[in-house]
C-alpha cells in the first residue's frame, strides 16, 4: 500500500511539474526562464527535470548501472532478473533515502519485494548500503 502511495505521489508531482512547465503564462520562475530561452524542449527533458527534482537520479548507464545492479543482486539474485525494474526502484528508493523517509530499510524492503521476493527490513538496509555506494550517495 506504501508502494502504491509513493508511487502516486511521484507521478502527480512530475505530472504536475511537466504541465506547470508547459504552460504559457508568463511567470518570474526560473524553470519558465529557462523553457522560455531554450529551443523547444522535449517532454523527456521535462521529465528528467521533474524527476530531479523530487530526488530520483538520472537513469545511470555503463559501469553505473553495472554497481547498482551488482549492488542490488548481492542482496538477492533474483531482484536482478528484471534489471529495468531493479534499476527502477533502485532511483525511487533514492528518492526516499534524500527525502528524508522515516524508515528508509523498511521502505527499500518493500519497494525491492516484488517477482515473488520478498525481503525483510535488514535486507533494506543492505540494498540502501549498496544504494548509497552507487547511484546515490549522501548529498
Amino acid at each position: 500500500m506504501r508502494f502504491r502511495t509513493t508511487t502516486a505521489s511521484i507521478v502527480a508531482v512530475l505530472a504536475v511539474t511537466v504541465v506547470g512547465c508547459s504552460s504559457g503564462k508568463a511567470s518570474d520562475s526560473k524553470a519558465d526562464t529557462i523553457k522560455s530561452t531554450a529551443p523547444e524542449a522535449s517532454s523527456t527533458a521535462d521529465n528528467s527535470v521533474a524527476a530531479k527534482n523530487t530526488g530520483i537520479p538520472p537513469e545511470p548507464t555503463g559501469a553505473e548501472r553495472d554497481a547498482v545492479l551488482a549492488a542490488i543482486h548481492d542482496v538477492n539474485s533474483n531482484l536482478t532478473h528484471d534489471e529495468d525494474k531493479a534499476v527502477n526502484a533502485a532511483r525511487n528508493q533514492c528518492a526516499s533515502l534524500d527525502g528524508g523517509a522515516t524508515n528508509p530499510d523498511h521502505t527499500a524492503a518493500q519497494r525491492f519485494s516484488y517477482d515473488g521476493v520478498t525481503l525483510t527490513d535488514d535486507d533494506g538496509s543492505h540494498i540502501n548500503l549498496g544504494l548509497r555506494k552507487t547511484l546515490c550517495p549522501k548529498s
